[in-house]
């Protein structure tokens, strides 16, 4: 398994330069960062840094830079949009309706990731099957027509304890909330931790149906798509 996401990412570096990796510095990204900065690959490593992330999350920057001695590139989201949508609707407007909450992520999450992607020919994400229902057939490679790309999941058909097993057996550094039982991380005032048997995106936007579960960065027009996958 780790051998033929090896292989991917190498693919990636020798096919489809330049190549930039999505990071939400959760456990999924620093099994990728490892991999990718530990083999000199290619590939730019960003992260998206909304205003609203967990001091947890944010240390990850630091303690990335302290053991690879790499800086992750940072986009942040346009303080006019984040002004008017807060102004017009409050800081808290997510919790409304699923279409508030897709707005701040359109602003916070979207917007800035279009911009990290220019001039790109593909990029990278921590995806993985098992975290959700909505991710339940993600291809490794697939086709991106939001952003006219390809879009690769290395980690597609990785397993939770694959992701761990990975990390202990290298020491690999990971963000302090998931010893706090936070599974899956994003905004904090829209991640809370989850309890025993619960799914793992569980504690994601919690107050919504798990099929809207998505913050848009993986949909067009607001639908997730999952229609063309691209044969490796």
């Amino acid at each position: 398994m780790i051998a033929a996401t090896e292989a991917t990412l190498r693919r990636i570096a020798a096919d489809f330069t330049p190549a930039v990796f999505a990071s939400s510095l959760a456990a999924e990204d620093m099994v990728l960062t490892d991999l990718i900065l530990k083999a000199k690959l290619p590939i730019a490593i960003f992260s998206l840094e909304t205003g609203r992330l967990h001091a947890e999350t944010l240390a990850m920057l630091g303690r990335i830079e302290s053991h690879y001695g790499y800086t992750v590139a940072l986009y942040r989201p346009q303080p006019e949009a984040v002004d008017a949508y807060v102004a017009q609707n409050g800081l808290n407007a997510f919790y409304d309706s699923v279409e508030m909450r897709r707005e701040c992520c359109r602003i916070r999450k979207v917007e800035p990731l279009g911009r990290a992607l220019a001039g790109q020919r593909a990029w990278i994400t921590g995806q993985r099957r098992a975290q959700s229902s909505t991710r339940a057939e993600l291809p490794v490679q697939e086709d991106d027509p939001a952003h006219g790309m390809v879009k690769f999941n290395p980690l597609a058909d990785w397993s939770e304890q694959d992701v761990w097993n990975y990390i202990s057996d290298r020491a690999v550094p990971y963000n302090a909330l998931h010893d706090q039982g936070y599974p899956s991380i994003g905004c904090a005032p829209c991640t809370r931790a989850v309890e025993p048997g619960e799914d793992v995106r569980a504690g994601r936007w919690w107050w919504e149906n798990p099929d809207s579960k998505e913050c848009g960065l993986h949909m067009v027009d607001g639908k997730l798509i999952r229609i063309k996958s691209v044969a490796a």
